[in-house]
């Protein structure tokens, strides 16, 4: 039988038209594949282990910024505590507006060199306090009675120390300012000793 015959288009094609064919064709994408939702359009879809350590990163920032505003705050609770200590020694430069003043403290030493009555109100008025709660008449009048006396001794002893601290202060200090202080003072007969701030820096009988 004759041969097949060959088409002389086969031998006869144009090696050009087939060079340009694989250019001509467009790689063809996979339309479904998923694209990272927090990827800007354009750029390649993040790897998982790169997602992830992205994450990892954003949660460190954010302990971090954590741990530094809990270390402002204990630093600011530390700066605030270190002037106590000389809050309670008396020095002038930690001292709130209402204590500072060479008159505030002679009213302070006034009032620390003295024996006051009213420094005992409240140990006195808890014992006053249990002996009404007995169901005893006579216990209970005995009650009443020493809590009479015991302010009246607190209203007399106060008078005579805010009398005998405005004379002082009057003549110590006659051309500054004096308001407040006997005031001052008889608050501070007020608070038990071992409470006040600053600290008592006078002995019992001793001089202010």
């Amino acid at each position: 039988m004759p041969p097949h015959p060959v088409p002389l288009g086969f031998v006869f094609r144009s090696r050009a038209k087939e060079e340009k064919a694989p250019a001509d064709k467009a790689p063809v994408t996979d339309s479904k594949q998923t694209r990272h939702p927090q990827a800007p359009k354009g750029r390649p879809t993040p790897k998982r282990s790169e997602a992830q350590s992205q994450r990892r990163s954003v949660a460190n920032t954010s302990l971090s910024r954590k741990d530094a505003a809990k270390r402002q705050r204990e630093e600011r609770r530390q700066a605030m505590d270190r002037p106590r200590p000389a809050r309670a020694s008396g020095d002038e430069r930690y001292l709130p507006v209402r204590d500072k003043g060479p008159v505030r403290k002679y009213a302070r030493d006034f009032v620390d060199s003295r024996f006051n009555i009213a420094e005992f109100f409240l140990p006195m008025a808890v014992v006053i306090l249990v002996l009404s709660v007995v169901r005893v008449p006579s216990v209970q009048s005995i009650a009443l009675l020493l809590w009479m006396v015991v302010i009246v001794l607190i209203v007399l002893d106060s008078a005579v120390s805010g009398f005998r601290l405005r004379k002082q202060l009057t003549e110590r200090f006659p051309d500054q300012r004096r308001k407040g202080a006997v005031a001052y003072g008889l608050m501070r007969s007020l608070q038990m000793r071992r409470l006040r701030l600053p600290k008592p820096q006078v002995k019992r009988g001793g001089r202010p």
